[in-house]
């Protein structure tokens, strides 16, 4: 994702993770380095089925769409739209992520034909009745956390770098999170989430990797599970389509109501 001209500087002249000094060096590099090869998608729009379940085994399904646009010089903003079941079709969350600052995130809601905005002292909360929070959703943008480099580590056969992530952002839900990123492609491969008593929370692992344009890695299947309540929610990512011609009109306030 893009980030503010000012603080390319000291980026660009950080080591390289091979050659970084010190933990926190080594775990922001990492951090950078993923961060740039996802740089350049410009826009994406996919179809997504969400599958909730509870501590019993029971599911609930919702269809929905996603759409986001890349944003130079701050984070990216995103659209997710729900389509099924009835008592949730028409619903939209807008999430304009910013690098530095409290991201703007709004929810529309049909039954009530009214935005809602979401304050930042709520982004923690549970998005839509799913384990995933608010600030899961919106796009990780570098400048939001401090890092560490924890160790080297084998997971499902291939080489990853272990690094912790410290939220800097004012009511996050989190103390830290600890990230498993494959030390070859630099995706993603798992996610801890600790919660502000610094317990074990929820983890996110990511599966059925496929590579879109020759370079941009997407997961299409995601598991979130929630160690504390028993729940867990599965998002199924399909339709997966770039530079579909999305533009700044598609993500304001308006977008939320002509979503259709």
């Amino acid at each position: 994702m893009p980030r503010l001209a000012w603080l390319l500087i000291p980026i660009l002249l950080l080591p390289s993770p091979s050659r970084a000094e010190t933990p926190e060096e080594k775990g922001l590099a990492i951090a950078v380095e993923a961060d740039r090869r996802d740089s350049g998608w410009g826009d994406m729009q996919a179809e997504l089925e969400m599958i909730l379940r509870n501590r019993n085994g029971d599911e609930s399904r919702r269809q929905l769409r996603s759409r986001s646009l890349e944003v130079k010089g701050d984070g990216d903003k995103t659209l997710i739209i729900f389509d099924a079941p009835p008592d949730v079709k028409g619903t939209a969350f807008l999430s304009h992520t910013h690098a530095t600052r409290p991201d703007d995130q709004w929810l529309y809601l049909p039954a009530l034909k009214r935005v809602k905005r979401i304050s930042s002292a709520n982004k923690s909360g549970p998005f839509m009745g799913s384990e995933f929070a608010y600030e899961d959703i919106a796009s990780q943008e570098v400048e939001k956390y401090r890092y560490k480099y924890l160790r080297d580590e084998v997971l499902d056969g291939r080489p990853v770098f272990v690094i912790e992530r410290y939220p800097r952002y004012r009511n996050s839900g989190y103390t830290r999170q600890v990230a498993w990123i494959d030390q070859e492609t630099y995706r993603p491969e798992k996610v801890e989430f600790y919660d502000r008593k610094n317990a074990l929370l929820k983890t996110l692992t990511y599966h059925d990797y496929r590579q879109y344009l020759g370079r941009y890695w997407r997961a299409h299947r995601m598991e979130m599970v929630n160690h504390q309540t028993g729940k867990s929610t599965t998002l199924l990512w399909k339709k997966i389509r770039f530079r579909t011609g999305l533009t700044d009109r598609d993500f304001d306030r308006n977008a939320l109501k002509r979503a259709r």
